[in-house]
């Protein structure tokens, strides 16, 4: 059983992680700007408030955390390069850091031509800022060295959303996982799943990884 810390468990990402981290046993911290407005997380669950750019927060969160997942949202370019930093510059100075698990953008896989999604002529702009900001945290974990372990997970580029539980999905690391059909398609449902499976069992430390049917 692992003690897991998750920033913007009440997201829809988050709280799907939330759950499936409950489901399977292991002690859950989450972490939210408005505590008031998780009644819908599972029984058991510690409620606090916590914002993953503070390092206040996550300073007095990591010591009962055997891994920090950061699943927030928002807008704007800075928002999930400044986690990245907060979390990496915070925990290498503890003697035993937990590990971090961000979940990142889709867009920041790679086409056939090598180049990644967010930078295709057709990309919506009203998401492109926000996507260059989690190519950005990726970029930075990339950069951080030692003394911090971390996983970046990116789903699908296109077709994401909620959905069936299934519990099978298959892994990639800088490309979408395509089907025979040449889709890449994940619920948020199995991504948890991806997500708590990669926390019990690290297959991709200091890496990126990405995950569809």
């Amino acid at each position: 059983m692992s003690s897991i810390v998750v920033f913007g468990a009440g997201g829809t990402a988050g709280s799907r992680v939330t759950a499936e981290a409950v489901n399977r046993g292991h002690r859950v911290t989450a972490a939210v700007r408005r505590p008031e407005a998780t009644s819908y997380l599972p029984t058991g669950v510690r409620v606090v408030t916590g914002d993953a750019t503070s390092e206040r927060s996550v300073r007095e969160l990591a010591p009962e955390a055997d891994v920090m997942v950061v699943a927030i949202g928002g807008d704007g370019h800075d928002l999930w390069q400044d986690a990245a930093r907060t979390l990496v510059t915070t925990l290498r100075d503890l003697p035993e850091p937990p590990r971090i698990i961000h979940v990142g953008g889709g867009s920041t896989l790679l086409t056939p031509k090598g180049t990644p999604f967010l930078d295709e002529p057709d990309f919506p702009a009203e998401y492109r800022e926000s996507a260059q900001g989690q190519a950005a945290a990726l970029a930075y974990y990339r950069a951080s060295g030692d003394g911090v372990t971390w996983t970046y997970v990116s789903p699908p580029p296109l077709e994401f959303h909620p959905g069936e539980r299934t519990g099978h999905y298959r892994t990639g690391t800088d490309e979408p996982v395509t089907d025979d059909q040449g889709r890449s398609v994940l619920t948020y449902e199995d991504l948890a799943v991806a997500i708590v499976d990669e926390i019990e069992n690290p297959r991709h430390e200091n890496a990126r990884f990405t995950a569809a049917y």
